[in-house]
């Protein structure tokens, strides 16, 4: 399963994307992709996001990828320590 993410995901869109991201939470054992080759920019909401679905994908036997992080992305991330919490491709 795959997720591409284009833009911003900060809390103005958010709530859509928690919405577009409801099928990746039954993924049952199936690997997840979350592709950012078009995020621009990811704020504390979106980091939420992330994080829920690996908190719903790791017990159903799942990994969570992140894919196609840009510099400013992978910073965001290595700040926060989420760096440490996916797999990365």
């Amino acid at each position: 399963m795959v997720a591409l993410f284009d833009g911003r995901l900060d809390t103005a869109a958010a709530a859509q994307t928690e919405q577009d991201l409801k099928p990746l939470l039954d993924s049952n054992g199936r690997d997840i992709i979350l592709d950012c080759s078009n995020l621009a920019y990811i704020s504390s909401s979106g980091l939420r996001l992330f994080l829920s679905v690996l908190k719903n994908a790791k017990p159903k036997g799942s990994h969570v990828y992140i894919a196609n992080m840009n510099d400013d992305i992978r910073s965001v991330f290595t700040m926060t320590g989420f760096i440490n919490l996916f797999e990365l491709k």
